[in-house]
């Protein structure tokens, strides 16, 4: 080994990526200050998490979370980032590496991470806007635009980045429709028994398969107007608002090529990662080492520790291809397979069915050794299946009983962890090993799931493995571990929603920063997740007294209007019960007019949306419908939406009894209450449940003998029927019950979560005990309600138009000349 000068060598990475900076933490890791590192990303973000692309896409988390080394970490480490700026050109002889915006910077050695590019089909109408691919950032944000409840969406490939693609989209409320060239689905991952039940699962949730199917063009608007079907080869056309393109990837050897370096399918290296110029090392999803190309993350982490030990020359270790598993990152679906699956005549298979479950398991083995294995609907048991197939050892007794897990040799799955060796991957999406876990644990002092995330990145992305995780935890601190009972508000504080109400109302504490300093608040001002829910735990405790912080609140329930994705606003005025009346349609039509307003749609739930409103028009807008009698709607706030009604007795000749009148009085009784999450509430006239009452929040259906009253309803990406809380039979007892629950909600639920999880979460049986069998405390309730409306029932568009000083935040601001 030859060490390299103690001096500060130049190293300059070409890709911000996860195999790139992999690489530098390894670096780190090794020789921290060795060398002085400079970064160029072409993509404008800090390094983040490419996997969790799919629950980005569907919304299960922010950029935020799927951030793998923020900007603080480049500056902390002193890594010099350059940002979206691509590198054009390498100039070997002088060593200097060019960007895009004429950027150059001097290397001793550079590190190529360039990654892939997708594969395109080269087909009629594949420029058309809204179709596109599905690799970065800028590809969701871009699908984010057009994606929206009720469109449709085709998702161009069965593959592993397809389906994930496909998931996120249909959790968008789109009409998914999967085109896939082979057969089966994932057909690389699966056996033609677990791609089937695949196929069953997604086809359960609304998605359209198409297997066997081969795209002919993209058809639209004109010659380059946006897509609007996709038409297949049989002729078969499927309408379509957006195309995502996920047939596949190519490495990224562009620049390398031109560079002069040794490519083939990808960038040529050799064991140690080394390209063709002794200068350059080459990693990950653009590299090409003995004829093979790589683009799952655990033989990418290999490279990366290769790599590591010989740019910083404090080893010579050679990279060795090991076996990977795959797993399929939709929630709800679990899956696994590794190594030769499929098998062929000098293999034999082990085969578990459950059909009921949805569960089947394949494991392959060639003289007496497992070789591979597919796990679909429980893939549980993935890792140790995957150790025994790395380990490649004879089975002998284990053979009889391995298809039903670890569990079997060890009546206690605590027992089968301990034995698992501690070359055994835990997580596979960050290639942490149980040895990295347990040793951090030891030499850290780490008493929890977030310190281990934070100290190793195991369970930080896709989180499959938590439980493995807590049981290593169990096992290395034994009675020293204790689990957090109650998972806290925020990372500001180590209490749970549950706790923070108890002490607010228990210490009557009445402004954010008393209950920040009687908690120990971690952070002096808090963060964008407790303080709105701090505000609104304050405004339900203790109402009249605190006044709201709107600072805390989101920029909606700020602007008391919806922003679109354009930087205007969307109006919808209140409409009593789904009920309106000329003078206020005139109004409306007039404000559309005199505002120039370019949309107008009836919505959901029987009101009038008006898009398109600059913000500095908003107070006068408002103006004009309070002069009609018009007031807020609430569309944007966690508050008391809407109130649905059909037409019931009054004019229908099947309705029983006046639901509309019924719908009236309780938005007029409820209208400007605050709560954990939008509730929405209707009234149907008659069984047949017109007003679509048993998916709302509050839902009341009548009947001859009286009323039928339904909580716990939720329509939308998921969907939850109410369950049936109790039977009335006047008007006032509807009344009565319908304030009781919303106030029971409001005290009890945690912030963001709307009455179908809360339901799930306390139970029925808890929320009849309160309201349907304590008469004492069903009226309690009522009344608590009723004395909150005297506060909260104003009319907050009013509030702004008359009020300069508040109304200054949507003046337009001066333009610069």
């Amino acid at each position: 080994m030859n060490r390299m000068s103690s001096a500060r060598k130049k190293l300059v990475v070409i890709g911000n990526g996860m195999a790139g900076m992999r690489t530098v933490e390894e670096i780190l890791q090794r020789a921290p200050g060795l060398f002085e590192i400079t970064v160029f990303g072409a993509e404008p973000q800090p390094n983040y998490d490419r996997i969790m692309l799919s629950p980005l896409l569907a919304g299960d988390k922010s950029f935020a979370q799927i951030v793998l080394n923020s900007l603080e970490w480049y500056e902390a480490n002193n890594i010099h980032l350059i940002a979206g700026e691509a590198v054009v050109s390498i100039d070997r002889d002088a060593k200097l590496v060019i960007g895009e915006a004429e950027t150059t910077r001097p290397y001793d050695l550079l590190l190529l991470a360039t990654g892939s590019n997708p594969f395109v089909l080269p087909l009629p109408g594949v420029d058309r806007p809204g179709v596109m691919t599905f690799r970065s950032v800028a590809d969701v944000e871009q699908m984010l635009s057009i994606a929206a409840p009720g469109k449709n969406a085709v998702v161009i490939g069965g593959g592993l980045l397809g389906l994930e693609a496909a998931h996120g989209l249909n959790l968008r409320g789109m009409n998914v429709s999967v085109v896939h060239l082979m057969p089966t689905l994932m057909e690389r991952q699966l056996d033609a028994s677990a791609a089937h039940l695949l196929e069953r699962k997604l086809a359960a949730r609304g998605m359209n398969i198409y297997t066997s199917a081969n795209t002919e063009l993209f058809d639209g608007d004109g010659e380059d107007g946006p897509v609007r079907a996709v038409v297949l080869k049989d002729g078969q056309r499927i309408e379509t608002d957006l195309v995502v393109m996920a047939v596949g990837i190519r490495p990224n050897a562009i620049l390398a090529k031109s560079a002069g370096l040794a490519t083939d399918r990808g960038v040529l290296v050799d064991d140690a990662m080394r390209t063709s110029d002794p200068a350059i090392f080459a990693i990950g999803e653009c590299v090409e080492h003995n004829k093979q190309c790589y683009g799952l993350v655990a033989p990418i982490w290999d490279m990366a520790k290769v790599a590591a030990d010989h740019i910083c020359g404090v080893a010579e270790p050679v990279f060795t291809p090991v076996a990977a598993g795959t797993r399929l990152k939709v929630s709800g679906i679990e899956m696994f397979s590794a190594g030769a699956f499929i098998g062929d005549k000098s293999t034999e298979d082990v085969v578990l069915r459950d059909a009921a479950r949805g569960i089947y398991k394949r494991l392959v083995l060639r003289d007496d050794r497992l070789v591979g294995v597919v796990c679909f609907g429980d893939a549980r048991d993935a890792g140790w299946y995957f150790e025994l197939l790395k380990n490649a050892e004879p089975l002998e007794e284990l053979r009889d009983t391995m298809i039903f897990g670890p569990v079997m040799e060890s009546s206690d799955p605590d027992n089968a962890l301990a034995a698992m060796a501690d070359s055994a991957e835990i997580c596979g999406c960050n290639g942490v090993k149980k040895s990295t876990i347990c040793k951090a644990i030891a030499e850290h002092g780490l008493s929890s799931i977030d310190d281990v995330r934070a100290r190793t990145k195991a369970s930080a992305s896709c989180g499959s493995c938590t439980g493995l995780v807590e049981g290593l935890l169990k096992l290395s601190l034994g009675a020293g571990y204790a689990p957090d009972a109650v998972k806290p508000m925020c990372k500001c504080t180590a209490h749970g929603h549950d706790e923070v109400r108890r002490r607010i109302k228990g210490g009557a504490l009445k402004t954010i920063p008393a209950v920040m300093q009687a908690l120990e608040w971690k952070t002096p001002n808090g963060c964008g997740s407790c303080r709105p829910a701090l505000n609104f735990y304050l405004l339900a405790a203790w109402p009249g007294e605190y006044v709201d912080d709107t600072q805390s609140r989101f920029v909606n329930e700020r602007m008391h209007a919806n922003i679109q994705k354009d930087g205007t606003y969307s109006v919808v005025p209140r409409m009593w019960g789904g009920t309106t009346s000329a003078k206020e349609l005139r109004a409306i039509a007039d404000v559309v007019d005199k505002f120039n307003i370019p949309a107008v749609k009836v919505t959901g739930g029987q009101r009038i949306d008006m898009l398109g409103i600059k913000k500095e028009d908003l107070r006068a807008v408002w103006q004009d419908l309070n002069a009609a009698g018009l007031v807020s709607g609430h569309a944007y706030g966690k508050a008391l939406r809407t109130v649905k009604t059909c037409v019931g007795s009054e004019w229908c000749r099947f309705g029983v009894q006046d639901s509309t009148a019924m719908g009236v009085a309780l938005e007029k009784t409820t209208w400007g209450s605050w709560h954990p999450h939008k509730v929405k509430l209707a009234v149907s006239g008659c069984p047949r449940n017109c007003a679509e009452a048993t998916i709302k929040d509050f839902g009341v259906v009548a009947t001859e003998a009286g009323w039928d009253l339904h909580v716990g309803g939720n329509g939308g990406i998921k969907v939850r029927a109410t369950e049936l809380l109790c039977k009335v039979t006047t008007e006032e007892e509807v009344m009565e019950y319908a304030c009781a629950f919303l106030q029971l909600y409001r005290m009890e639920a945690h912030y963001l979560e709307r009455t179908a999880p809360w339901l799930e979460r306390v139970g029925l049986k808890y929320v009849q005990e309160k309201i349907v069998e304590n008469a004492e405390l069903r009226l309690s309730l009522f009344k608590d309600f009723m004395h909150a409306q005297t506060f909260a029932q104003t009319d907050p568009w009013a509030e702004q138009a008359v009020n300069e000083q508040a109304g200054k935040k949507f003046n337009a601001m001066a333009e610069l000349v």
